[in-house]
């Protein structure tokens, strides 16, 4: 497809109950659930359990209005930040925090994150500890240098990017651009934690076609390296099902501290 019928999430928007249903949630014709959830909650129970990651503020952007990657980032930090780059994103995530009706159910994410925790006993008890660890949801501008404009977010201990770079970045330069502002965020000794595909160029939502940015491993090896961060912690994973909806090859997990 044509890059110009593609369209870009943080532009156009996106069906945010679409994008839960094809890649987060637990149907049976959900193909995904290897890459976007069992894949990142994994990796996130272990940088978080081994103790290298600390702090009090943790603020977490991304692409969709997912929640199960924070389960485990609720264990350390007592203030959850969540920037959104759309009003829909944004509403469905205060919808599920509110408890309202017809709020997406997480409820196979959060039994999962217990039974990698040894906890499956406590569920409701993970899911409420989350809740009261998020302190904002804030509908974000892109185009601003302070993400949070006109919001003065204090200086993260840890930051976590879930996809967001993937689909909002026009090229490497772009790239580079949007991850400087995710660095902005976090204080010097801080941890940057990105998640994403590689060799991606779209991906289907609902009856739209998203924008992906295209790139590889050595690539995004090379911006960290570039804005002061070295890597702590990498894993990389082949795409586990064939799927027409998404054409990425793999999908990473990196954690990597600010050293400047």
């Amino acid at each position: 497809m044509d890059s110009a019928q593609k369209k870009f999430y943080h532009i156009h928007g996106l069906d945010s109950r679409s994008f839960l249903d094809f890649y987060f949630s637990d149907k049976e014709d959900m193909v995904f659930g290897e890459d976007t959830l069992k894949f990142p909650m994994m990796n996130l129970h272990y940088v978080f359990s081994t103790g290298f990651i600390r702090g009090n503020l943790l603020i977490a952007l991304s692409h969709g209005p997912f929640i199960h990657h924070l389960y485990s980032a609720s264990n350390i930090f007592k203030d959850i930040i969540l920037l959104m780059f759309s009003e829909k994103c944004s509403m469905e995530l205060r919808r599920w925090l509110g408890d309202r009706t017809g709020a997406f159910d997480w409820t196979h994410t959060k039994t999962a994150v217990e039974e990698l925790e040894g906890k499956s006993d406590q569920t409701q008890d993970k899911e409420l500890n989350l809740k009261a660890s998020i302190k904002h949801i804030v509908t974000c501008n892109l185009e601003e240098e302070n993400l949070a404009h006109p919001m003065v977010l204090p200086l993260a201990d840890c930051v976590i990017s879930g996809g967001l770079l993937d689909v909002v970045s026009k090229d490497e330069e772009d790239y580079m651009r949007n991850l400087e502002k995710n660095s902005n965020l976090l204080k010097i000794g801080g941890h940057l934690i990105l998640i994403g595909v590689t060799n991606a160029t779209y991906m289907t939502v609902g009856a739209d076609r998203i924008h992906c940015l295209k790139y590889d491993e050595s690539f995004v090896r090379s911006a960290l390296s570039k804005l002061g961060f070295v890597i702590d912690y990498c894993a990389v994973q082949r795409k586990r099902n064939v799927s027409d909806l998404a054409d990425y090859s793999h999908v990473y997990f990196i954690a990597a501290h600010k050293e400047k």
